[in-house]
């Protein structure tokens, strides 16, 4: 693996669309005495914005996304028979309560629910966590737009990555459940995300998932098995949800995750060009993506805001990037200043920061960090794990460390030359050849709903 090196001005627009596509880069029980509550009473849902969206709207934006997401045309193009939704889909924004772990705020969250128009009886059910996103609002409830007369499906500024999971699962007989997570959405409020925070991060997909549940068996919707899929930091929080959901006794019929980093610790490492791994199938791996220097400073700004490491940002990052990284952290703007040099994953930090003592700040961090990882894990449900063999944030090796640790539960499916956006689509659209005989996470889930 190369390090990352410096690139053109972060002004350009094809540097700020691949900024935008970041994600692009998804608590245990313990400490959770606000969700025994929860258990206690069903989750409250506020749904406030419904819409129906036909099968023939959900083929049509996911033909277009798929041609932006199958990077090196890995995948053969859209199949518009093969792929074809089988029915249309009722969208509705849902919105709950939930309590901080790290903090103990009690702050009001926004979702999607999502499900076969018109669906009664019993239904499987997905919860679905997307990926990376570097805006406070490309989250998945805002697809209830996707019926608006004229309404375009915008990359980097809606949630493609949701399209998917509507069009391949809704689209096709599953109940999708999915958390805008905290800090984003409409109702955040001016509150910063938890990007990366467990505690946080579990309780707040658990009380989504357990508000969309509620909401379903308020129109005559009984849910049925759970599955859980997750791209990128998706992948992460849903391998999080997995193990709180199992330590509490709720089955979980599957979990897919694609392109997950495990062990952030591993993934800072890597990230940085602190950590190299061997090129794959004889070529050089591909450099290190441009936007994971802000990844950087989204998780240092939500370790400093919800574990109270006041002053984190000011002692990790370098003097002369600190201006950029804290006013990015406050709004989310990608207006940077075409003059002044902007950071790369390697050149982010301040010097030794893995290496030897910098501050007590930055070594809290790391242990912080190091808590939370979830690569040594036995799974005792099926889980799957997606990834790319040329994925540009998540080596292979990387990806593959919970196959050997996760027990005979775990499995993997590699994906020739597949990029980070390449590997998540694969997962829903992948032929034989693609996935190495292996298949999609729908026909997975259909198999795993069958043997229930």
């Amino acid at each position: 693996m190369t390090e990352a090196s410096s690139h053109d001005s972060p002004a350009t627009s094809v540097h700020r669309r691949r900024l935008l596509q970041a994600g692009g880069l998804g608590a245990l029980a313990m400490g959770l005495a606000s969700h025994a509550d929860a258990r206690a009473r069903p989750a409250a849902a506020v749904l406030d914005a419904s819409a129906i969206v036909p099968r023939a709207t959900l083929d049509r934006l996911a033909a277009q996304q798929h041609a932006i997401f199958n990077e090196g045309q890995v995948l053969p193009a859209f199949d518009p028979v093969r792929h074809a939704a089988r029915n249309d889909v009722e969208v509705h924004r849902l919105s709950t309560w939930t309590v901080v772990p790290e903090t103990r705020e009690r702050v009001r969250v926004t979702g999607l629910l999502a499900l076969p128009a018109g669906a009664r009886g019993p239904l499987p059910v997905v919860s679905w966590q997307h990926g990376t996103i570097l805006s406070f609002d490309q989250v998945p409830s805002g697809l209830v737009r996707l019926a608006e007369p004229g309404f375009t499906l915008r990359d980097g500024q809606d949630s493609s990555e949701t399209l998917f999971n509507l069009h391949r699962l809704a689209g096709n007989g599953y109940a999708v459940v999915a958390a805008d997570y905290l800090g984003k959405g409409p109702l955040r409020a001016g509150r910063g995300e938890a990007y990366g925070v467990r505690a946080a991060t579990v309780q707040t997909c658990t009380d989504v998932l357990d508000a969309g549940l509620s909401a379903l068996r308020e129109r005559g919707v009984q849910p049925g098995p759970l599955m859980l899929n997750g791209w990128s930091q998706g992948g992460l929080n849903s391998q999080w949800l997995h193990q709180s959901l199992r330590r509490q006794g709720r089955a979980v019929a599957a979990t897919a995750v694609q392109s997950p980093f495990n062990d952030i610790s591993e993934s800072l490492r890597f990230w940085t060009g602190a950590e190299r791994y061997p090129d794959v199938e004889g070529r050089p791996y591909p450099k290190m993506a441009d936007w994971v220097s802000l990844c950087l400073v989204v998780a240092l700004g939500s370790y400093e805001r919800n574990y109270r490491l006041d002053g984190l940002m000011r002692t990790a990052i370098r003097p002369e990037f600190q201006p950029l990284a804290l006013k990015f952290w406050n709004d989310y703007r990608l207006d940077f200043d075409p003059a002044s040099p902007f950071p790369t994953g390697s050149t982010l930090l301040v010097d030794g920061f893995f290496d030897r003592f910098t501050h007590d700040l930055n070594s809290r961090f790391l242990r912080h960090v190091a808590d939370n990882r979830a690569t040594y894990w036995a799974y005792d449900s099926p889980i799957r794990f997606y990834h790319g063999l040329a994925d540009e944030a998540i080596h292979p090796v990387m990806a593959c460390r919970p196959l050997a640790s996760g027990g005979a539960l775990a499995s993997g499916v590699p994906v020739k030359r597949a990029s980070h956006r390449a590997t998540f689509l694969a997962s829903l659209y992948g032929d034989a050849d693609t996935l190495g005989g292996q298949s999609t996470v729908l026909d997975w889930f259909e198999s795993r709903r069958a043997s229930v």
